[in-house]
């Protein structure tokens, strides 16, 4: 089993994505026992990027389900495409259908064909796939209790059609950034882990490996501020590790090839998104970086 985790380490290292053992080996779990895998942290730790990872590695599609306040099943399964429905009414009467066909018209309007296939339908019609359930926290607990539900069967089923089955359940990565807590039940269903913003020298590492452009000086130098930011607990929003890579790379279409105080401070934009934060990140930038 070790040799699994790491075996899994080294691909998703081909691709890009830099996993510690401990995220390794839950991942590895996660496709072993055929379980969905809950991933919670703060914005910005790379909970998406594993997903993202993952797919590639694996070499199946990516099909994401982006949560928000008030998504439901619908948006989540499947809709009805009205328009060529209604077209397809049109064309009926064009043809001159007769009231004994009424019947078999109205079964043709939910004809497979019509069919609009959301995010959720599509990852089991076109197994093996990896579905995102990206920012769960963000829905409700009925999508919730729709989510526990098709995790536990990989399967749904469509009044009009029948049941639609995975052939090979896919893998399901679902992130939660932790704005409200998700309940029991669900995480039940899935192995859990937690995401902590990387040390110092893996951080160093992902902003190499992601972008290899920046230089080496430049790019400890930048993640060294970061990481100090982050340790203040000052900031109304730390900077992940999106943010750090962004940094990175506004310096260097800048030219800069170590952190000055002069471009640093007028690249924030890449780093912190607030006003507050900016001004407190400047004032940070004038004792780190003044001789």
């Amino acid at each position: 089993m070790d040799d699994g985790a790491a075996a899994l380490t080294s691909r998703l290292r081909d691709v890009g994505y830099l996993a510690d053992d401990e995220l390794a080996t839950v991942v590895f779990l996660a496709l072993r026992m055929q379980r969905p895998l809950l991933l919670e942290g703060e914005p910005g730790t790379g909970k998406t990027a594993l997903a993202e990872a993952l797919a590639a590695t694996l070499g199946q599609p990516l099909i994401r389900v982006q949560c928000y306040e008030g998504i439901d099943a619908t948006q989540a399964l499947y809709d009805w495409d009205f328009p060529r429905q209604i077209l397809h009414l049109r064309a009926l009467e064009a043809l001159g259908t007769g009231a004994g066909d009424v019947e078999e018209a109205e079964k043709s309007l939910y004809d497979e064909r019509f069919l609009l296939a959301r995010p959720v339908l599509t990852a089991l019609q076109q197994s093996p796939s990896v579905l995102l359930v990206d920012e769960v926290d963000r829905a409700d607990d009925e999508f919730e209790a729709f989510l526990l539900e098709v995790l536990s069967t990989y399967q749904v089923t469509i009044p009009e059609l029948g049941t639609v089955a995975a052939a090979t359940p896919p893998v399901v990565v679902l992130t939660s950034n932790r704005t409200r807590d998700l309940h029991d039940a669900l995480k039940r269903r899935c192995l859990y882990h937690w995401i902590e913003h990387p040390g110092l020298e893996r951080e160093v590492e992902i902003v190499r490996s992601r972008a290899p452009e920046v230089s080496a000086e430049l790019s400890r130098q930048v993640v060294a501020v970061v990481q100090q930011l982050r340790a203040d607990g000052a900031l109304l929003k730390p900077p992940g590790v999106a943010e750090t890579l962004d940094w990175a790379r506004a310096l260097h279409h800048l030219g800069a090839s170590e952190l000055a105080l002069g471009p640093a401070a007028r690249t924030l934009g890449a780093l912190v998104k607030y006003r507050d934060d900016a001004e407190r990140v400047r004032s940070a930038l004038d004792r780190m970086l003044t001789p």
